[in-house]
C-alpha cells in the first residue's frame, strides 16, 4: 500500500507521525504498571527518538560526509553510528519497553540491547542491498535512491558481497544474544533471519 506522504500528502504525514509519537507516550503512561515502570518506559522512549538517537541520526544521515573525506574504517564507524540512531534506536528501545514491562533483569535487558543493535544494522544493510539490487515492481518502492541522493550505505562503503556477509554475522550475533532466554526467544531469533532474508 502506498507510504502516508504518497496516499495524501507530506503534511498529513508528519501530523500522523507527531500524533503517532504523542500516541506513545500516552500508551506508556496509562496501560504500563506499576507507575515506576512506566515512568522508566516514558524515559527510555524519549530518549530513543529525541535528539541523540532517532531525530540527531536522522539529521546526519540528510547530511551524510562526502566520498573522498573519510576512510574505509572511519565510513563504517560514521555509517553504523548514524543507523543505531535512526532504525536501531526504535528497535533496541522497543526490545528494552518489552523487556522493562516483563521484569527482565540487567542481564536480560543487556541481552535484548546487543539483540536490538545487531537486527537494527541488518536491516539497514538489507535495505542497501534491496536498494542497488531489487527493482521497483519488486520492492514496491524506487530503487537507486540512496546513490543518487549521494548517501552513504553499505554496499557503496564495502561492496555488495562483503555487505551480504556482515549482514548474515550480524544476524547470527543477534540470535547468539539471545541464548540467556532459550526456546521463549524463538520468535525473535526467526525475526532476526528474516531481516536478511526479505526481498522487499
Amino acid at each position: 500500500r502506498p507510504t502516508c506522504h504518497k496516499e495524501f500528502d507530506e503534511a498529513t504525514a508528519i501530523l500522523a507521525g507527531d500524533a503517532l509519537l504523542a500516541l506513545a507516550f500516552e500508551v506508556l503512561a496509562t496501560e504500563v504498571q506499576p507507575p515506576e515502570t512506566a515512568a522508566a518506559c516514558c524515559a527510555a522512549m524519549a530518549q530513543a527518538s529525541g535528539r541523540c538517537q532517532l531525530v540527531g541520526g536522522q539529521a546526519d544521515d540528510m547530511h551524510p560526509p562526502q566520498p573522498g573525506q573519510f576512510d574505509l574504517a572511519t565510513g563504517l564507524e560514521i555509517l553504523e553510528a548514524t543507523h543505531l540512531r535512526k532504525t536501531g534506536a526504535l528497535i533496541r528501545v522497543s526490545l528494552q519497553l518489552g523487556g522493562m514491562c516483563a521484569g527482565a533483569d540487567g542481564g536480560q535487558l543487556a541481552a535484548l540491547d546487543r539483540y536490538g543493535r545487531c537486527v537494527g544494522l541488518a536491516f539497514q544493510i538489507a535495505d542497501d542491498l534491496l536498494d542497488v539490487t531489487s527493482n521497483a515492481h519488486a520492492l514496491g518502492k524506487r530503487v537507486g535512491k540512496d546513490a543518487a541522493h549521494g548517501k552513504l550505505t553499505f554496499p557503496g562503503l564495502l561492496g555488495i558481497e562483503p555487505s551480504r556477509r556482515r549482514a548474515a554475522q550480524l544476524s547470527d550475533d543477534a540470535c547468539n544474544a539471545l541464548t540467556p532466554f532459550g526456546p521463549a526467544a524463538d520468535g525473535l531469533t526467526s525475526l532476526a533471519r528474516f531481516v536478511t532474508e526479505r526481498n522487499r
